[in-house]
């Protein structure tokens, strides 16, 4: 049987809405796995995690609520709330592809100093390393948390620090981040034109 018109726009965007209601769960469900085997102590993360899952849950009830019955309201809502997702999501995506070393430590620099001090803890531990980066600029910061260090590395007095074990893997991450992000944000606009065949 042949997929045409009105009937596949309809099936295509509930397709693509329970992928999203998905992926919203799944955040969700990994914001709540983590904060429980204690692997993120800040409720600040967890919380941001879970209330882009939700969001993201949200939305796409409304794309397949409005898909189903054919509201040309939601649909509308619907279509304006994803196009502004899709210019976040794609100035994110290519800022992640976009950031060098240089702008990655200093990321790294000012969200270290942002922490709580149980986080720094708890990520020392987990890392096994001790400070974020020995630099001249923060050296205070550096011995401070040197002190203040639970990793068992200390121990053997060869630990590395913290930021150069991060920024290994930063750049891997940020690449694939920003491919997902990427691919996902045009994910949106096929939602979006699909969506438009649906108002019209």
């Amino acid at each position: 049987m042949v997929c045409g018109g009105f009937t596949c726009s309809k099936n295509a965007l509930c397709s693509l809405n329970v992928v999203y209601m998905l992926v919203g769960l799944l955040l969700i469900g990994v914001a709540a796995w983590g904060k429980g085997f204690g692997l993120v102590s800040s409720i600040h993360i967890i919380g941001g995690v879970i209330a882009v899952g939700v969001f993201l849950l949200l939305i796409a009830i409304v794309g397949f609520i409005g898909a189903i019955h054919h509201h040309q309201v939601l649909l509308f809502f619907y279509m304006v709330i994803l196009f502004i997702v899709f210019l976040f999501q794609l100035g994110v995506s290519c800022s992640c592809l976009a950031m060098n070393r240089g702008q990655q430590e200093t990321l790294l620099n000012s969200t270290w100093g942002m922490l709580e001090n149980k986080t720094k803890t708890d990520l020392e531990s987990q890392l096994n390393c001790c400070g974020l980066l020995n630099s001249t600029s923060t050296i205070i910061q550096f011995e401070q948390d040197l002190l203040h260090c639970p990793a068992d590395c200390k121990i053997n007095t060869s630990c590395f620090t913290c930021g150069d074990k991060m920024l290994n893997h930063a750049t891997e991450a940020l690449k694939i981040l920003g491919g997902v992000g990427l691919f996902f944000s045009f994910t949106e606009v096929s939602a979006r034109s699909t969506n438009l065949h649906l108002l019209i």
